[in-house]
């Protein structure tokens, strides 16, 4: 399983990297009521901080943007009833002693390396932060609309939203 495929299945919610539930049965090959229901026959194994439910707004933004950014994600949400939960790290780990087999087993090593693998990243990005900036420091004026320009690169871009609908005056 390509590591870019699993990391691209890997969200920030509430501040934390987590893989939703529908993506996870999906990965295990397992219908997302029977990857729930053996999460709730061991609910003591999954505190908040391993997996938790997704709150209507969450679930509505993210129907909402994965209809436009991932079609085959807004094709497994049409299906979906109710708010998927989402699983950090530890709580994708511990699924896999939840679930007992083989295919839970190298899903779960295979996602544990793309969670390793989205922290270097991190990392990288960084550490290269902090060598431009001590760069900065040492070079002139000349070259500040240099640095400026590679940090204008390094960050993301900033996408503006517009309001759709009627608003109220």
């Amino acid at each position: 399983m390509p590591l870019d495929h699993l990391t691209r299945r890997i969200l920030i919610l509430r501040g934390q990297r987590v893989m939703l539930s529908t993506d996870l049965a999906a990965l295990y090959e397992v219908e997302p009521k029977v990857l729930m229901q053996a999460v709730r026959r061991n609910i003591d194994r999954f505190p908040l901080d391993f997996a938790f439910q997704l709150s209507a707004r969450e679930f509505a933004d993210l129907r909402s943007q994965s209809v436009t950014a991932k079609p085959a994600l807004g094709k497994a949400f049409a299906k979906v009833r109710f708010a998927p939960y989402a699983f950090t790290q530890e709580g994708v780990a511990m699924l896999s002693t939840v679930l007992r087999s083989e295919r839970a087993i190298q899903v779960s090593i295979a996602i544990m390396r793309a969670f390793v693998q989205l922290r270097q990243m991190m990392l990288s990005h960084k550490e290269l932060s902090q060598k431009l900036a001590v760069l900065e420091k040492k070079y002139d004026a000349q070259f500040r609309v240099v640095f400026a320009a590679v940090r204008g690169l390094m960050d993301p871009p900033q996408t503006e939203r517009r309001q759709i609908g009627f608003t109220s005056s």
